[in-house]
């Protein structure tokens, strides 16, 4: 070893020879590569359609991994003042996606406010739509699935999904993550067929999405009983939005175990 200031831990010349600059100076030739495994992750969120409105929810649980690491993850935004975006998947992407809402927002009510235009549902998801394609296209893709609920320009309820891929489509009954296989068939027992949503008042999406929400705290790991709600409904010529945070999955069955003895700290 060399044992040079200016030179200590390299090789000795007089063994290995002169030290090749261009070895560490060499350019790699490994392509550019992007996270592909999101780290702290959101599951289900859940959305229907009824009678002059919409319903949506998503529960407040940041998983990292099998550890549920966080439970306070808002993952339902507000934009505009019609509409909601409930996302699942990577939460970091989902911040991204925020951010970029946000400005979309402060763009289309500040300095385009003369235009007379509001930013609507569909315009919020035609935009998602073509920022998740674009990251596909770059091989960078946002590790989210999203929900947009609100309302068209002729005020009919809107409800509309995109992925990482890019891939969109419309359902009168939508969820994401697990509740993709478990809520939907609930929700679609409700409602069998698309034009029927109109045969549905508030009070029956209320119950069913709280009814899914409950299935899947039983059944999904990564779920927490603890979820956000939001109903938009189309009264008297305008939109209400009920936004109502913090609330807990109510007639848990897992309470049963409280009377159990003999185990962990309770003994007879």
């Amino acid at each position: 070893m060399n044992h040079d200031p200016f030179y200590w831990g390299r090789p000795s010349d007089e063994t290995y020879g002169h030290y090749n600059h261009a070895i560490a100076n060499a350019k790699s030739q490994i392509p550019t590569s992007h996270t592909q495994q999101p780290i702290i992750t959101g599951t289900s969120v859940l959305a229907l359609k009824f009678k002059n409105g919409v319903a949506i929810a998503a529960d407040n649980m940041g998983s990292y991994g099998s550890l549920l690491r966080f439970n306070n993850i808002e993952r339902l935004i507000r934009v505009g003042t019609e509409t909601i975006v409930g996302i699942s998947g990577d939460i970091s992407d989902l911040q991204y996606i925020e951010r970029l809402l946000h400005q979309l927002q402060t763009e289309e009510e500040v300095y385009d406010s003369d235009g007379g235009h509001n930013l609507r549902a569909p315009h919020v998801h035609e935009y998602l739509s073509r920022v998740m394609y674009n990251r596909r296209l770059k091989m960078d893709p946002l590790w989210n699935a999203i929900i947009v609920a609100g309302f068209s320009d002729d005020r009919t309820p809107f409800l509309r999904y995109v992925d990482l891929l890019g891939v969109t489509y419309g359902s009168l009954a939508l969820a994401t993550g697990f509740g993709a296989h478990l809520a939907v068939p609930l929700l679609r027992k409700l409602v069998p067929y698309d034009a029927d949503y109109e045969k549905v008042s508030e009070e029956q999406a209320r119950v069913a999405i709280a009814d899914s929400l409950r299935v899947l705290y039983y059944r999904d790991a990564r779920s927490s009983d603890k979820y956000t709600f939001a109903v938009l409904t189309f009264e008297n010529d305008k939109i209400n939005v009920d936004y109502k945070q913090d609330l807990k999955v109510e007639n848990q069955s897992w309470r049963f175990a409280e009377n159990l003895i003999g185990y962990g700290s309770k003994q007879q």
